[in-house]
């Protein structure tokens, strides 16, 4: 009986799955709706190759079948005794040639186009960090701006406490925004290992590797927000690092634009005050969640044998100084970043703040960030 229940809940399954229209409905057997010529270039490829790749496997399999099941011995059929045959040696290299360069042209063609970056309207550094993606407007309009982007997912959904939202673990707090219509070019590379920066409505998927800089570019044609992932194994949180671009009209980009100078001088404004204890808590546990609990944890014990706790840390616990230089400059042979280039000076007081307050950690000490930019200064 067990056996024939298992069997006929196999069935069902599989019945739902083929015929269940919510469940159809999920599945997705094609590439995602392109956004750009490029990808809808290569969407094509893909289709003509598929084509002639089935076409070639059913002639040949075809045959052979047909062969098989005409010519067989028990219908009294003799193997054929022949030397060479010149039709059937022209015929068999003049096929795969001719079918071969139908696929090279096309091929060649959206290859070509794929590596061409020439004559952006906007070129964007896209920096792959453990596990975070920092962007830097280098020109055009918005050059200048700099900013993380980092995984949006509340760690409730992550840990299972929580319902898993719509874009779960395709989110973050600050997408790459780009205006429809215009050639970005993205540069990318990596602080620490290899990344890669990946988009599939754009037709993008370009490695970025430490100490080098490599090139891609995409011209969205609409509107909307494109959701990717780090495609690279860059360490235990590589699924923790999406890649979102948000394309606007050319008039909602002129406003971001704005928004983003504002909250730059504002930015610098913030670091010349002086803050209270409360205050770079409050900030403070923010950048921590965003930039230190894929490693030290929210508890601030760490991974015991691959990230140390802070919770009691003789460095956190001791001269700021020291704290402040492994904050700036990281850590080298181990996987503390410096977050220097990533952070800005009020942001990293913030963070000190809060690991010199938090846990059994009671130091009572503020850092400032004139602290931070005076350390900068060594």
């Amino acid at each position: 009986m067990t056996i024939q229940w298992s069997v006929k809940r196999w069935i069902a399954g599989v019945a739902v799955a083929l015929f269940g229209g919510a469940v159809q409905a999920a599945w997705d057997f094609t590439m995602r709706e392109p956004a750009t010529k490029l990808a809808r270039d290569i969407l094509d490829l893909h289709n003509l190759m598929m084509t002639i790749i089935v076409v070639v496997f059913v002639v040949v399999f075809g045959l052979l079948s047909y062969s098989m099941y005409a010519h067989r011995k028990s219908r009294g059929h003799q193997a054929a005794s022949f030397h060479e045959s010149t039709g059937v040696e022209v015929a068999w290299t003049v096929v795969p040639f001719v079918v071969l360069v139908g696929m090279m042209i096309p091929a060649t063609k959206t290859v070509l186009a794929m590596r061409d970056s020439s004559q952006p309207d906007i070129t964007v550094k896209a920096t792959g960090s453990q596990w975070k993606w920092g962007y830097d407007y280098l020109k055009g309009q918005g050059e200048g701006i700099h900013y993380l982007s980092v995984l949006a997912t509340p760690r409730e959904q992550i840990d299972g406490g929580a319902p898993k939202g719509e874009h779960y673990l395709l989110e973050v707090d600050r997408p790459l925004v780009v205006p429809v219509g215009r050639k970005i070019r993205v540069l990318t590379t990596a602080t620490d290992v290899i990344h890669s920066w990946a988009i599939p409505e754009l037709a993008i998927k370009q490695d970025a590797i430490p100490g080098f800089v490599r090139d891609t570019s995409f011209r969205a044609e609409r509107e909307g927000v494109f959701r990717g992932q780090c495609t690279e194994l860059c360490g235990k949180d590589h699924g923790f690092m999406p890649v979102v671009v948000e394309v606007v009209s050319a008039e909602k980009y002129d406003k971001w634009v704005e928004d983003q100078q504002k909250l730059i001088a504002a930015a610098a404004g913030e670091a010349g005050k002086t803050w209270a204890l409360d205050e770079l808590k409050a900030r403070g546990a923010k950048v921590y969640t965003a930039n230190c609990v894929p490693c030290h944890q929210a508890t601030g014990r760490g991974i015991p044998g691959a990230f140390p706790a802070l919770d009691g840390s003789k460095v956190v616990l001791g001269p700021t100084a020291g704290q402040i230089g492994t904050v700036l400059n990281g850590r080298p042979g181990t996987a503390m970043a410096a977050f220097g280039k990533q952070l800005d000076d009020t942001d990293i007081a913030a963070v000190i703040t809060y690991t010199r307050n938090t846990w059994s950690n009671k130091t009572g000490e503020a850092v400032q960030p004139a602290e931070i930019k005076a350390a900068r200064a060594k």
